[in-house]
């Protein structure tokens, strides 16, 4: 079942004395804040919208008024907070237009059927994602490249493997 609100990203520390929060960003895109009109947060177990403006993107971090914070104080009232959006609200990212958040939990299957892992994290540190595969004998970690992965289907959480290539690339972690 598709998560129906995604992780965005956490408060870190008030900014300023006008009520601005520094936040660390999980986006793909950190941009993508700009386009956002509505964050909620996880309270009691359910999500409630919590009104934010932004105010910049500066290396890499977002620095935002959330709710009626006017001063450092009220901005110290959101530390730690984690923030979500509507996954309505999203643009697929991931390869063949997949969310992150989708892809976690996908087994890989190579050209003989046999599963060879599950996907448990995407590392975002450079031009290419790279995937981590749980497996039997540790992990494992690829490139998402469509020569090694040409097959992606979510809805049936299954990735396929072109193994010749994912031998080239993968570094396995015992």
């Amino acid at each position: 079942m598709k998560q129906e609100y995604l992780l965005i990203g956490t408060v870190l520390k008030p900014q300023g004395i006008h009520g601005e929060c520094k936040i660390k960003s999980y986006a793909a895109d950190v941009d993508s804040f700009q386009r956002w009109k509505e964050f909620y947060r996880l309270s009691d177990g359910s999500f409630s919208p919590l009104p934010f403006s932004l105010k910049r993107i500066h290396d890499g971090f977002v620095y935002a008024v959330l709710g009626n914070a006017a001063d450092m104080e009220g901005a110290e009232a959101f530390r730690g907070c984690d923030l979500y959006v509507h996954r309505r609200d999203t643009v697929s990212s991931g390869q063949n237009g997949s969310l992150i958040a989708d892809l976690i939990g996908c087994r890989a299957i190579d050209e003989s059927g046999s599963e060879l892992g599950v996907l448990t994290d995407v590392l975002q540190h450079g031009p290419v994602d790279t995937w981590v595969f749980r497996t039997p004998s540790g992990l494992l970690m690829a490139p998402a490249l469509l020569s090694v992965f040409p097959v992606v289907d979510v809805d049936a959480g299954r990735i396929e493997v072109c193994s010749e290539r994912l031998q080239e690339v993968a570094v396995r972690e015992d």
